[in-house]
């Protein structure tokens, strides 16, 4: 089940300038709500899995991390507190391989091991206090220039340079602080992918392409108003410290490089338009991954014969995938078909060893079904997802249904 749902505990930091340009406001602060989060077992997994090792390296493994997916077409991933990594579709949609998003994750997991985030909300903090002390000083020496009864006098003057040029210099102070920890997380995710084995290739070529697409809008650019390292300098010591890696040439295992196409393929066929979905796989292909884009396409556009068709000669050749047997009974639900929908989402239940997304799917297609035998089963079931997935607002409101029928 690939889902968008808002998420109102998720924030942004607001831009350091604006936290910068008055005094009197937090000098960080967290915007509610407005990030269309995307729910799916499948990419999840995928991501855990790409994620758990590197967490293992950092020390981090029993912190319950958690990955977030945002719908969102940039290339982009960021950590925002201490408990999650947040990955853009757009990132998951541009990594060609494996070990290119990979590589991209060992960079945030640096700076969740080096506690970067509360650092920076201390130098946020500290350069609050220096700030206002800036002001406060310059608001006497203003005020005195003022009893001298003369309004260009040089303490006048000096109160107004006390309030301007301490913001000047903190910003930079600021801004040279969060360069050194980028290149401080790319240091880290280098020794990560050494230290489980991962080639540092992948991590090297998406900056390499960042760099490429920057250096125009780089141009000119003073180095030292920047947040992150002058993009030529930073891809230059990534390469060297990336090709000292004695991993460096070592390719994706090819069954995690399928699941990691498969993943594209989904996001493109539920997120994108269907003549992009098409031109990108095409009816001429028949890989496993064109296959499935088509068939999400399919049954996503009106066509639930076709595209159940579709699916049945996927499950086929993968009797035992449990993401194929949830297609297929997320299609026959929407498409108002629920009691046939019910076999295959408990066979997907059964294969994903119970995975809660899914167990909700089947809860409610039970529901959906309109058969009070089913209301027990469907309470159970729902019951037991959302004590393991509690910010799903499906499991609620299909458990809610539930206990209406009782």
């Amino acid at each position: 089940m690939l889902a968008i749902a808002p998420h109102s505990r998720t924030a942004r930091i607001i831009a350091l300038a604006a936290a910068l340009a008055t005094a009197a406001a937090p000098t960080a602060a967290m915007a509610q709500g407005g990030i269309p989060l995307i729910r799916d077992t499948e990419a999840e997994q995928l991501l855990r899995d790409y994620t758990r090792p590197i967490l293992r390296a950092a020390g981090l493994e029993k912190q319950n991390i958690q990955m977030v997916i945002i719908n969102d077409v940039s290339f982009n991933a960021f950590v925002a507190d201490g408990r999650r990594i947040f990955v853009n579709t757009g990132a998951l949609l541009q990594s060609e391989t494996p070990n290119q998003i990979i590589g991209v994750l060992a960079h945030e997991t640096g700076h969740l091991a080096g506690g970067h985030l509360a650092k920076i909300r201390e130098q946020l903090a500290n350069a609050q206090t220096q700030l206002i002390i800036a002001m406060l000083l310059g608001a006497g020496a203003m005020v005195a220039g003022a009893r001298s009864g003369n309004p260009g006098s040089g303490l006048t003057q000096a109160g107004a340079a006390a309030v301007q040029a301490p913001q000047e210099m903190i910003r930079r102070n600021l801004l040279s602080y969060q360069r050194q920890q980028e290149e401080n997380a790319d240091r880290a995710g280098v020794k990560y992918l050494t230290a489980i084995g991962q080639s540092p290739r992948g991590m090297y070529e998406t900056f390499k392409r960042f760099t490429s697409e920057s250096l125009f809008a780089a141009r000119g650019a003073d180095p030292y108003m920047q947040s992150h390292p002058m993009p030529a300098e930073r891809v230059a010591a990534l390469e060297e410290l990336a090709r000292s890696s004695p991993y460096w040439d070592r390719k994706d295992d090819p069954a995690l490089q399928l699941r990691h196409d498969m993943v594209r393929a989904k996001i493109s066929a539920f997120m994108e338009r269907p003549d992009t979905v098409y031109r990108r796989y095409q009816s001429s292909s028949s890989t496993l991954p064109a296959r499935y884009a088509r068939a999400i396409v399919t049954y996503r556009h009106g066509d639930l014969r076709s595209a159940v068709a579709q699916i049945d000669a996927l499950i086929q050749e993968q009797p035992n995938n449990p993401y194929f047997q949830e297609l297929r009974g997320q299609a026959l639900l929407e498409g108002g078909r629920p009691v046939e929908a019910i076999p295959p989402l408990r066979r997907a239940v059964q294969l994903s060893h119970n995975a809660p997304l899914i167990e909700m799917l089947l809860g409610q297609a039970l529901v959906a079904a309109n058969n009070n035998a089913y209301t027990d089963e469907a309470i159970a079931i729902l019951r037991a997802a959302v004590s393991r997935e509690t910010e799903a607002p499906l499991g609620y409101s299909q458990l809610a249904m539930a206990y209406g029928r009782k």
